[in-house]
């Protein structure tokens, strides 16, 4: 358990690397990961209200209304009053950010901006596990099976939205919702910015910004350049 509360976001396109940084946060700090895809997944399996109603759209191949994913999410948040918790997926519209500051108090918020070309070639090379969530990479995270799903044995799937032609769209879709999102942080001054092509040299700063503000669980777990820095 963390050693204060920290409530944090992370921001990104598909492809940036939110769950790998998440991962890794999650586990050097002991914030809790929260997935938006999770807690839908979730609710769906238990057959909640909004989860049967997140399911029927899914079904006629729509996308769940910002709405419906505001309402999973925060149900799921109100659970969470005593917890440290970094959240990952949400909020992505404006609604959605003035949704959770009406809840809770962000403390920070990561925002990754990682170059299109980048962002093209890790969508091309990814593949996913539909009812988990979890994402592969073939080039620097593939499974152990060629197309099939490490935990499961199930098979992995390419979407179709990770395609070279719909990349763009889909990328230029989430910098038009993104945009007033990250004003909306930057505004409140609790907005942090990182650009690479590589999460491994982001990685340093985001790990050196986090012990700023709470003390790593597993300080072992800090990046090697910092390590060094330290004896």
């Amino acid at each position: 358990m963390a050693s204060k509360l920290l409530r944090a976001v992370i921001l990104g396109p598909p492809g940036s690397g939110k769950g790998t940084i998440s991962q890794r946060i999650a586990k050097c700090f002991g914030l809790k990961h929260l997935s938006s895809g999770d807690f839908l997944r979730e609710n769906i399996k238990r057959s909640s209200e909004f989860g049967v109603l997140a399911k029927q759209y899914i079904e006629k191949g729509l996308l769940v209304p910002d709405q419906i994913i505001t309402r999973v999410v925060l149900t799921e948040l109100e659970k969470m009053r005593s917890q440290s918790w970094l959240l990952d997926g949400f909020p992505r519209t404006m609604a959605q950010a003035e949704a959770l500051h009406g809840i809770s108090d962000v403390d920070l918020v990561i925002a990754l901006n990682i170059p299109f070309e980048t962002l093209k070639e890790r969508l091309s090379t990814r593949w996913i596990h539909p009812p988990s969530g979890r994402v592969y990479n073939m080039e620097f995270n593939p499974p152990h099976v060629h197309g099939i799903d490490d935990i499961t044995g199930e098979p992995l799937i390419h979407q179709e939205d990770d395609e070279p032609d719909n990349v763009a769209a889909r990328l230029r879709q989430y910098k038009d919702f993104a945009k007033p999102v990250i004003e909306f942080y930057k505004d409140r001054g609790i907005l942090h910015s990182y650009s690479d092509t590589e999460t491994n040299r982001i990685w340093p700063y985001i790990y050196s910004l986090l012990s700023s503000r709470i003390t790593a669980v597993h300080p072992d777990t800090a990046p090697e350049s910092l390590q060094s820095q330290k004896q």
